[in-house]
């Protein structure tokens, strides 16, 4: 999640020793190859039914194509843990407390599991630790004895990539992995903290801070533990290969659309506007130029040119931090069909509906009392809400 330089004290205290998200930065606002359909109506006012507690600062809430029906749940001090009928069962899935660095927003922050996992038994986490006073973030691979096993043995890890964090700031990590329809692993990380984006790092092609990137994990090339997709934006010059695309501030969490293949992206505000974007191959989504549609070094007058632009935004008189979710496509809420659903770590549920193309529309779904730091989808394409005081909740119609 992220800071901000105003801002951050009174996040800070919301969420206490945990993380803070931040952003900033266009979205595309380019209509996809195969958009999702247009809902027929207004979403539904949503509740939330209450599946764990007792976790311990949980962060993502990921459900593996493997039958089981399990969800597995992140905590920022280092372990994952497995939801699975109404219960968290002992001992941890993955115990990496002792390797990773913690405070701030820095600790293990989302988890992804590979596309073919009932074959390969491979699951991707990404986190945050030190090495002779660096921070770094780091992207690993760890092999399960057996799909169908409910703990890993650490040692299988292979560590894909690490990012040193520049300035050594404790905030802007970002934290989310995701499989495309490609195959490909699609991660983000924030600009390297502090506020205003003090080194540049969104523009800067030059460095992986402050974008999304994209990977194929499935071989190796060259020094690299992993091959650079051959139609990546900087493949062959002029950026980094692994960039997919560039100017974010801190995209905490994102989304594929499973029909569209849609891209959502929630890139946390500076101190002002929090945005959703639609992400595209290539596209600059503005950070520290801009702060969602509004100007922001400068101030004034800055150029927009190449920029794209959020889908959505909402000002700090609405929430606090923009948390990234998932276009509904359950069964259980027919009204909510189409309807791509986020949230505030405040506690509000929105959902956004293309009423025609390229026009979105905002509406409130739920005010919970929970400090919103993911949300979970299951198989099924049912949604969760993961609470950073330890809960998870089931999305349902009120």
């Amino acid at each position: 999640m992220i800071q901000r330089t105003s801002h951050a004290t009174r996040i800070a205290a919301v969420i206490l020793a945990a993380l803070i998200l931040g952003s900033c930065g266009g979205g595309s606002s380019s209509p996809s190859p195969n958009p999702t359909p247009t809902p027929s109506g207004p979403p539904p006012m949503l509740a939330l039914s209450l599946v764990v507690t007792g976790l311990t600062s949980p962060l993502d809430l990921e459900s593996p194509d493997d039958g089981s029906g399990r969800l597995f749940a992140v905590e920022q001090g280092g372990r994952i843990k497995i939801i699975q009928n109404g219960s968290v069962l002992s001992p941890p899935f993955l115990d990496i407390s002792s390797k990773i660095a913690t405070g701030g927003e820095m600790g293990l922050l989302g988890v992804t599991f590979h596309p073919n996992f009932s074959v390969s038994r491979k699951f991707y986490v990404n986190y945050v630790r030190t090495q002779a006073g660096q921070i770094q973030s780091v992207i690993a691979e760890y092999l399960l004895a057996s799909a169908t096993s409910n703990q890993v043995d650490a040692t299988t890890e292979r560590i894909l990539l690490t990012v040193d964090q520049v300035g050594n700031f404790t905030n802007h990590k970002a934290g989310e992995l995701a499989f495309g329809a490609d195959g490909f692993l699609y991660f983000g990380l924030g600009d390297g903290g502090s506020g205003g984006d003090p080194n540049g790092n969104g523009q800067n092609k030059q460095t992986l801070l402050g974008k999304l990137m994209r990977i194929d994990v499935d071989g190796t090339s060259g020094g690299l533990q992993y091959r650079i997709p051959s139609d990546n934006p900087f493949a062959s010059g002029g950026g980094l290969p692994e960039i997919y695309a560039y100017g974010f501030r801190n995209p905490w969490r994102f989304s594929f659309d499973r029909p569209s293949n849609r891209f959502f992206v929630a890139d946390v505000g500076q101190g002002s506007f929090e945005e959703v974007d639609v992400v595209q191959k290539s596209g600059n989504y503005g950070w520290n130029t801009m702060e969602g549609n509004h100007c922001f070094n400068p101030a004034t007058g800055c150029n927009m040119t190449g920029l794209a632009l959020p889908i959505a935004e909402y000002d700090h008189s609405v929430g606090i931090a923009v948390i990234g979710g998932y276009v509904y496509h359950g069964a259980s809420i027919a009204a909510l069909q189409g309807t791509y659903v986020f949230g505030d770590l405040n506690g509000k549920v929105f959902g956004l509906q293309e009423t025609s193309p390229n026009n979105w529309t905002r509406t409130l779904l739920a005010t919970t009392s929970t400090q919103l730091s993911s949300f979970g989808q299951d198989q099924s394409g049912e949604l969760y809400v993961v609470d950073l005081s330890g809960s998870v909740f089931k999305i349902r119609a009120q």
